[in-house]
């Protein structure tokens, strides 16, 4: 997998020790698009499912993603698409 996944990985597992979570590079449906970048790694679809969400609402869970991920979204990231749950909300 790519450098700029990987860090999405760690430090999403680091900050919320998530019970499931996936990260997709979506950047090759974006080439040729604005943000597209040589070598992808430029879009991504995440889902977390994370104890630290309960009782939190959308906005709430958004924006503690972007804080985990602040360095990535000024730089390599130009879109994330978010899923992110509680476990008793997670039904897959």
């Amino acid at each position: 997998m790519g450098q700029v996944r990987d860090s999405i990985v760690n430090k999403l597992t680091e900050a919320f020790a998530p019970n499931v979570l996936e990260v997709v590079d979506d950047s090759a449906h974006h080439q040729g698009h604005s943000g597209s970048r040589e070598g992808g790694e430029s879009h991504f679809t995440v889902t977390v499912v994370a104890e630290a969400f309960r009782g939190l609402g959308r906005v709430q869970r958004q924006r503690l993603i972007n804080a985990a991920l602040a360095d990535e979204l000024k730089g390599p990231v130009h879109a994330l698409s978010l899923r992110v749950l509680a476990p008793d909300e997670h039904t897959e």
